[in-house]
């Protein structure tokens, strides 16, 4: 049978079941088998992997994935799309899909009772560019049992996700991706290979899960914090941008740029210009000072 990642195919199977793009879900279909066979060889899909995808919308990443994998579970939102689903892979019996927002799915409980045979798990999505943010924070910030992901997205957020200091690109994104994992951009995607075409290209995004994360804090949640205020005005020093962050902090403006000193710091360098360890540095100092509060 001819493959779903078709134009033709495409069509024909949401003209047979009647459905169209939903819009407000970001819906743009792959019609481009090419692009899906070097997603999986970079991703290194074999009979021993298991695979969770995100938003498999007709199936046509999905039919490529359970082609190589031992087992993939989809997860899919679109209630419209699951009937479409379980005919365009009725042919898989190694592909459960779930009817399911992944941001309230128990993904590790689904890890436990479905891939315990597997040697390791991967993730592979094409996720909208409204939720990728969230989707990926979701996956990373449980400390799921998973590998690696390879995820196509918006070129602008991909940007981020991978970006070095010093980058305009660079932010409290790239900080917290940069946390739990090594990325990097490994494919650019232009937007004649979806249906409908988007306003924009796609890049494909490498992440490989660090064993441990990247820099040791206590408290992730005051660490984040503090990544993202350095970042609420780019072009606002990090010693302004803490002043706003922290409850009473104009007033406290001397006790803050003493600690960010103390941390090795300059206080008139912008959030842009920071490593990972220099925000580690800087929690490590401000993180537990008891007269600074969040607001």
């Amino acid at each position: 049978m001819k493959d779903i990642a078709t134009a033709s195919r495409t069509k024909e199977i949401l003209d047979k079941h009647g459905v169209k793009f939903k819009k407000s879900l970001g819906q743009n279909f792959l019609v481009d088998a090419n692009v899906i066979h070097k997603v999986l060889d970079k991703a290194e899909v074999d009979e021993g992997t298991a695979v969770i995808e995100v938003g498999p919308g007709i199936g046509s990443l999905t039919e490529q994935i359970a082609k190589r994998a031992g087992k993939v579970v989809a997860y899919e939102i679109d209630q419209r799309l699951i009937p479409v689903l379980n005919d365009t892979l009725a042919p898989y019996t190694n592909v459960a899909v779930i009817n399911e927002d992944i941001l309230e799915a128990d993904i590790g409980g689904m890890i436990e009772e479905e891939f315990s045979d597997f040697k390791e798990i991967v993730v592979i999505a094409n996720l909208p560019y409204y939720i990728t943010t969230p989707i990926l924070m979701n996956f990373l910030m449980q400390k799921l049992p998973i590998d690696r992901y390879y995820v196509m997205m918006q070129k602008e957020v991909g940007e981020r996700i991978s970006a070095k200091p010093n980058t305009k690109a660079y932010g409290s994104l790239s900080i917290a991706i940069d946390y739990y994992t090594d990325a990097k951009t490994v494919q650019s995607v232009p937007k004649s290979v979806f249906m409908p075409a988007p306003n924009v290209d796609s890049i494909i995004v490498e992440m490989r899960a660090r064993k441990v994360p990247k820099v040791s804090v206590k408290d992730e949640e005051v660490f984040f914090k503090l990544t993202k205020g350095a970042f609420v005005q780019r072009r606002k020093t990090i010693l302004n941008n803490y002043l706003i962050l922290f409850e009473d902090g104009k007033k406290l403006k001397g006790e803050i740029s003493a600690l960010l000193n103390a941390a090795g710091i300059d206080p008139v360098r912008r959030g842009e210009s920071l490593t990972i360890e220099d925000f580690a540095a800087i929690y490590h100092k401000l993180g537990d000072f008891p007269t600074l509060k969040f607001e």
